[in-house]
């Protein structure tokens, strides 16, 4: 499924391994005209990418491999336009990750991805991986106003969201955390920024209105991008 970008419409990312039409349709709903592509000349003439994600993180690096889309993701990083990575691809968008070994990432934001080391509970009991289910991103401690002109700002100091992951993001920037999660006894980030990239370890099209009031702020986003 392709379609030819205009100015005012996002790319959702093809590349086999994402939830596409679960992104589309939230879009829709927050009043985004999204359309899904694997073509490196649309992504790259597009005001806003999406880069979705279910699965392995090698699986889906050699399949932007193998479609080459690697390059085109890393200058669309690089031209400043806003990206956003979604669970999976938030993970993408990391130098490496520790599942399977190691892998190499898209590397468009330094830092590693890990595995939850054996959560456990208030009781010490051991907690399920993957982590599933709905809990709260909050802004880092040292900065309670890291949310202004993000996605996340419409949700004051805290936001719960829907989850479904196994690994999680370690910045080598703690300057580019934008939120952080606590399950059982481990916290991790689960959003960050750098520039005009974000990225959330959640899935914002899976978790009702605070979803929505999400993407409506990423269609604020992406007009402002647009008239400046």
């Amino acid at each position: 499924m392709s379609a030819k970008p205009s100015n005012l419409r996002i790319a959702i990312v093809d590349y086999g391994l994402g939830n596409l039409f679960s992104v589309v349709n939230a879009c829709g709903n927050a009043g985004i005209d999204a359309y899904i592509t694997s073509s490196p000349a649309e992504i790259l003439a597009a005001p806003a990418v999406i880069l979705p994600g279910v699965g392995a993180f090698r699986d889906a690096m050699e399949c932007l491999h193998r479609i080459d889309l690697v390059g085109p993701l890393r200058d669309y990083a690089n031209s400043g336009k806003p990206l956003f990575g979604i669970c999976l691809g938030q993970q993408l968008l990391f130098s490496e990750s520790e599942e399977f070994g190691s892998t190499k990432g898209l590397d468009i934001l330094k830092g590693t991805v890990r595995r939850f080391d054996n959560p456990r509970d208030e009781r010490g009991r051991a907690l399920k991986v993957p982590h599933v289910g709905w809990n709260l991103a909050v802004p880092p401690a040292d900065r309670p106003d890291a949310w202004r002109g993000t996605p996340l700002e419409p949700h004051g100091r805290e936001a719960m969201m829907y989850f479904v992951h196994s690994f999680f993001v370690v910045p080598d920037d703690p300057g580019a955390v934008l939120a952080m999660t606590t399950y059982g006894d481990q916290e991790f980030c689960s959003a960050v920024r750098n520039g005009g990239t974000y990225a959330f370890q959640f899935h914002p099209e899976r978790s009702g209105t605070e979803g929505i009031s999400f993407y409506r702020k990423v269609r604020d986003i992406i007009s402002d991008n647009q008239n400046h």
